[in-house]
């Protein structure tokens, strides 16, 4: 429970929730008003709500705990965080004990005041405010009876603070008004009387909601059940019921049965750092009675720390329900967590050599009477092996009903008092346990928990770091697994390594990266069987796809090589058929075991490829056929992309038409291709791919191309360096593309970077520098700079024609180039004589009917006119 402290004229204060060590405190009893006029959980963590109307209960409250020397108090209102339905559950379990509990418990009568004036038929010996205390409607409510009964001192106030009397010096006024007997109000053993007539203490009283006229007796009955809002009245009456009736009749839990604990392989992390959001998600859902909720995110993300973390506040917030973690990356794994629940639980016929432990533990689970209890699956990434008929030991075996073995997924009971979490990389997995609207998706930490975490691992480490910690988290995409192991490489490896030592070992190369990143260490709070850096860890799952979907490795390979953010989809639709004999492809291979690498036989031969459409080409009685291969390539496509998405390797963009991978996902996709011998392979059918895809100049092309030309710039940049030959060519494309669009600015600024670094690389008069120069010049004059358009293009002509002499075609451009710059600023005279000298040249270099000699031929003819 979270208890309220006045904070020296700053309000309220909540403490952190408490299970050990509470100090003495008051507790309210009261009648809600309306949602909005009470002060909630959220509006004291957010240190609002002073000006509603049930801040004035509160004040009251702390005042005068604090003249019975109490410094904490409970309010139900600001107490409880009603967005947890977990809390709620455990709250509403444990209102009788609280109140039980409290040193001091104030009613305030909202409806009641001193100043009430006396009724014209009350009894003239009682005080005024008498008659309007019998007709409190405090009276009235379900709840306030627990809140009557289970505290030892109970003093009534009106709504301005005045002291009207306890319990005790007001039990005849109460027994009338409630029927309740005075031996009732004056006893501390409720359960010496009959179970009817604690029953009928209720009846005439009313909750907000139909169910609660159940639930706010279940302390006065002394039974623990778990609230399901919506089954209504009567069947919750009946639940509760059923468990008064079970309390009576069974003779009491054996000796040797435990008590309810928490079964859970991990420590608590000193060092977790909550992502609220994420937190309240898990507790949201999961507190429902019955609920599914699946964790599903890209490995590494934290999924397993969520869920442990969750178990621990679990245990601390409901010290009667049980908490078990099953290890489900495969089946034996699965039947050895059984084992250990069944150990755990004491569960009869355990030691039972033919019992179907799953059945067993099954059938434990589902009794209520063993409590309630939370299922963490942690590492579900491969449901097959529950949705087959299983018996423990291996084979098909009777279980302990006599019945036969069913599929593992039907051992986790579906009941009231339960509830299962599952942590997954594969969505589509996390679906066949959960509902969508129960998946929650982890993605890496934001800047500010990341950088968090970082710090806390890094412990003394990174009071050196100074800038160097948020360059390093930054590094790692903020993903949760690589940050704690960097830290424990910085922290564990000799001779020491500084956090900055760390980055300019990671920024040196991919291969660095790559080791860096499959370093292993630190308290990882992980499976012991998985893998524990984080491109192992992907690499696995890499395998698991490649094995399941290989089609679909086929298409994160092409991707690993592209710049990883707006991936162009139609880049990755295979030419018509080849998806299908990609498929082929893999199974022949897989079914080739007489050879080592049989399984990573992907690509194929290349000259399969080369001739694919050869075939078609000479038959046009084809093109149905060819139609319907392209649409079965479509969605074979589609189908690879959604399994990768299942994964979280990649991720679609808004635009419906782009993709992209995190940057250590496309690292990790590298490593494993280099590992199988495919980099090679699969960076010459990207370069194919783009070749061929690159579409033609018509203006219904411009979008295709564009993205088409971004993604071979960046490839190239990434491949090859930012200046190399090959980069610049393709800079100079997409800037060319951006002219074509009348995109200037954009276009200026591509051919100002590659003119500067051909300058750099190759000189002021290399061909490919004065080339880039007359992109430029011609940029400054489609937009009419024409004084910076001519000083580029003299100072090419002029540099042609010493470096290549004044004949040479490129001389002979870009004198065409300046002649036709000096007819736009009106130097008619000047262009028309450089225009004719250029003509003439053309005419004996390059042939009277050259296209460039007829251009320079007809402009001669339209300006001499």
């Amino acid at each position: 429970m979270r208890l309220l402290k006045y904070a020296d004229g700053k309000g309220f204060r909540l403490t952190e929730d408490l299970n050990a060590d509470i100090p003495s405190y008051a507790i309210l009893s009261h009648r809600w008003g309306p949602d909005t006029d009470e002060v909630s959980y959220k509006d004291i963590i957010d240190r609002v709500g002073d000006a509603k109307v049930g801040y004035k209960k509160l004040e009251f409250c702390a005042k005068q705990a604090r003249r019975n020397g109490l410094q904490h108090f409970w309010v139900d209102t600001c107490c409880i965080n009603k967005s947890d339905p977990i809390e709620v559950q455990i709250s509403i379990n444990s209102m009788f004990r609280w109140y039980r509990d409290a040193t001091r418990c104030y009613v305030y009568l909202s409806d009641v005041s001193v100043t009430h004036e006396q009724k014209p038929h009350g009894d003239p010996s009682e005080t005024p405010w008498m008659s309007a205390f019998r007709e409190s409607r405090w009276f009235t409510r379900g709840w306030t009876l627990q809140e009557l009964l289970a505290p030892a001192s109970v003093e009534f106030f009106s709504n301005d603070g005045q002291r009207l009397g306890d319990k005790k010096s007001l039990e005849q006024q109460i027994h009338e008004i409630t029927g309740i007997g005075i031996p009732v109000l004056r006893s501390n053993q409720l359960s010496q009387f009959d179970v009817e007539e604690r029953f009928r203490w209720a009846e005439k009283r009313e909750t907000k909601y139909e169910e609660d006229w159940a639930y706010c007796l279940l302390g006065i009955f002394g039974v623990f059940m778990v609230p399901n809002y919506g089954e209504g009245k009567d069947y919750a009456i009946r639940r509760l019921r059923r468990e008064i009736d079970e309390l009576s009749e069974r003779p009491g839990r054996p000796q040797n049965q435990p008590n309810p604990s928490m079964m859970i392989p991990f420590g608590r992390d000193e060092d977790f750092v909550e992502r609220p959001t994420l937190l309240s998600q898990i507790s949201q859902k999961c507190g429902r009675p019955g609920s599914r909720t699946a964790i599903v995110g890209l490995g590494g993300v934290g999924k397993s720390q969520l869920a442990i973390e969750y178990a621990y506040r679990i245990q601390e917030r409901s010290p009667k329900a049980w908490v078990f973690w099953v290890h489900a990356s495969n089946a034996a794994r699965f039947e050895q967590s059984f084992r250990e629940i069944a150990a755990h639980v004491t569960a009869p016929g355990r030691h039972d050599l033919k019992a179907n432990i799953f059945q067993l533990v099954r059938g434990w689970l589902a009794d209520e009477r063993n409590g309630c209890w939370v299922l963490i699956l942690d590492n579900l990434d491969n449901a097959d092996f529950l949705t087959a008929s299983y018996a423990s030991g291996g084979g098909h075996t009777d279980g302990v009903d006599g019945t036969n073995s069913l599929p593992l997924i039907r051992c986790l009971p579906q009941c009231q008092h339960g509830s299962v979490l599952v942590t997954s990389r594969n969505r589509q997995v996390a679906s066949e346990l959960a509902e969508d609207r129960d998946i929650i998706t982890v993605d890496p930490m934001d800047k500010e928990h990341a950088l968090t975490l970082l710090r806390r691992k890094l412990g003394q480490h990174q009071a050196e770091a100074g800038g160097s910690v948020e360059e390093l988290a930054a590094a790692l995409e903020y993903m949760p697994l690589a940050i704690v192991q960097a830290a424990a490489y910085i922290s564990q490896t000799w001779p020491p390594c500084s956090v900055q030592q760390y980055l300019d070992k990671f920024r040196k190369s991919d291969r660095r990266k790559a080791g860096l990143l499959s370093y292993v260490g630190g308290k990882l709070r992980r499976d012991p069987s998985a893998k524990n850096s984080i491109l192992n860890t992907w690499q696995i799952s890499f395998d698991h796809v490649h094995d399941i979907r290989p089609s679909a490795i086929h298409v994160l390979s092409l991707m690993s090589f592209c710049d990883r953010q707006g991936i162009p989809a139609s880049l990755l639709r295979g030419q018509d058929g080849e998806t299908k004999r990609w498929q082929e492809q893999d199974s022949g291979a897989r079914n080739a075991h007489d050879s080592d690498d049989a399984g990573f036989r992907w690509g194929g031969d290349d000259d399969h490829y080369d001739n694919s459409d050869d075939d078609n080409d000479n038959d046009d009685d084809n093109d149905d056929d060819n139609e319907s291969s392209y649409n079965k390539d479509n969605d074979g496509l589609k189908d690879d992309i959604m399994t990768l998405r299942q994964f979280s390797f990649i991720s679609a963009n808004k635009d419906g038409k782009t993709l992209e991978m995190h940057r250590l996902v496309q690292l990790a996709t590298l490593e494993w291709l280099e590992a199988h011998g495919q980099q090679d392979h699969w960076r010459h059918r990207l370069l194919r791919r783009l070749c061929e895809r690159l579409p033609t100049g018509e203006y219904e092309n411009w979008g295709e191309a564009e993205k088409l030309e971004v993604q071979v710039m960046e490839t190239r940049k990434t491949k090859l360096g930012v200046d190399h030959p090959s980069t610049l060519t393709s800079m100079a494309n997409l800037a060319s593309t951006y002219r074509d669009q009348g995109r200037w600015s954009e276009a200026e600024k591509l051919f100002v970077q590659v003119m500067g670094t051909f300058k750099t690389k190759l000189g002021a008069d290399h061909p490919s520098t004065l080339t880039s120069m007359g992109n430029l010049a011609s940029i400054y004059r489609d937009q009419g700079r024409w004084e910076e358009a001519e000083k580029l293009f003299v100072q090419v002509m002029e540099t042609f024609k010493t470096k290549l002499g004044a004949d040479h075609p490129d001389t002979l451009t870009s004198m065409a180039n300046l002649a036709f710059t000096w007819k736009s600023q009106g130097r008619h005279v000047e262009a028309l004589a450089l225009i004719k000298d250029c003509a003439r040249a053309q005419q004996q270099v390059l042939g009277p009917k050259h296209p460039y000699t007829l251009s320079s031929l007809a402009a001669v003819d339209r300006w001499s006119s």
